[in-house]
């Protein structure tokens, strides 16, 4: 079902370059047609946040997608979509250390309103992936919705050129990169090694090999992943967020409830803007900081289109 193919990857490149920013801005749906032109390198970025914890978690999730102009503007009428959530640990929502099932349901639920063909749920886990689905609460999401939750089995996995600056060849798991549309679904945490652990380290679920030998030079090897996986969009669970102990947490005492999620097509922005509920400046997070200067992405704001959304 996940045979290699390149050819999304090969059209996707050649799009790029012959057509540079206008192909992602005319897409973007932020700005009437006589505008575009003016706005052709700008990305957006989108903070919603709830006025009460009794707010609506989809309601929040749908605002955040209106504010951006809506899901049809990310996916279309036959799409297979593939959502990377952070569910790497058997830990229950309250915990931080998942993403929100809530946030996980609202976003499958658009993508399937605005036409999805198929909608995946990928994640490479860390604790045995039946458990983690199970008390994450991504497998009764599948249920509920009938989203497809992939088993991390090895036949998926290929070996790959990442072509960055440590990484070369690696096994890299298939249904992330054959989506026609992949969105980035992170909790944000706190990590021992990297400070935070937010969109762009969270492609560590979507790869196989040695992980754990990645944690030496982490930065470096985050932003070589982020240069590999280039998502439709980056939205950031920061509904509670994970302030000690990360990644795996273990006490509700580290978690802290925000009522926030950040949405955008800039991976550097969505972290930067992320950082920052942490009390933390994005270009003090090394990854953050090294992937700006590589060209990914920026953290200086005032370069996108901002909204902010309360729900």
């Amino acid at each position: 079902m996940f045979d290699h193919r390149m050819t999304r990857r090969e059209s996707l490149h050649t799009l790029l370059t012959l057509t540079g920013a206008a192909a992602v801005a005319t897409t973007a749906g932020l700005w009437p047609p006589t505008a575009r032109s003016a706005a052709l390198q700008r990305r957006f970025l989108i903070e919603a946040v709830a006025k009460s914890e009794t707010a609506s978690v989809s309601s929040l999730t749908r605002n955040a997608f209106e504010a951006a102009g809506g899901i049809g503007q990310f996916v279309s009428k036959g799409d297979v979509v593939v959502i990377k959530p952070n569910i790497s640990w058997a830990r229950p929502q309250k915990m931080a250390a998942t993403t929100n099932p809530e946030v996980l349901q609202a976003v499958i639920e658009l993508c399937q309103e605005a036409g999805a063909k198929k909608v995946r749920i990928a994640d490479n886990t860390i604790d045995d992936a039946k458990f983690c689905f199970s008390v994450s609460g991504a497998a009764d999401v599948a249920k509920i919705t009938g989203a497809e939750l992939v088993n991390p089995d090895p036949s998926l996995m290929r070996e790959m050129k990442l072509q960055g600056d440590r990484l070369d060849v690696w096994p890299v798991y298939l249904p992330i990169v054959e989506a026609d549309k992949l969105i980035n679904l992170p909790v944000a945490k706190d990590h021992i090694l990297s400070s935070l652990t937010l969109g762009m380290k969270n492609w560590f679920g979507a790869i196989g090999g040695r992980r754990g030998s990645l944690h030496r030079e982490i930065h470096p090897n985050i932003v070589d992943l982020a240069q590999f996986f280039k998502p439709t969009l980056t939205l950031i669970d920061a509904t509670r967020i994970m302030t000690r102990n990360g990644p795996s947490g273990g006490s509700i005492s580290d978690v802290v409830t925000k009522n926030t999620l950040i949405l955008s097509d800039d991976p550097v922005a969505a972290d930067g803007k992320a950082a920052l509920l942490f009390g933390k400046e994005p270009q003090n997070i090394g990854y953050i900081r090294l992937a700006r200067k590589r060209g990914l992405g920026t953290y200086d704001f005032s370069e996108l289109i901002q909204k902010k959304v309360r729900v």
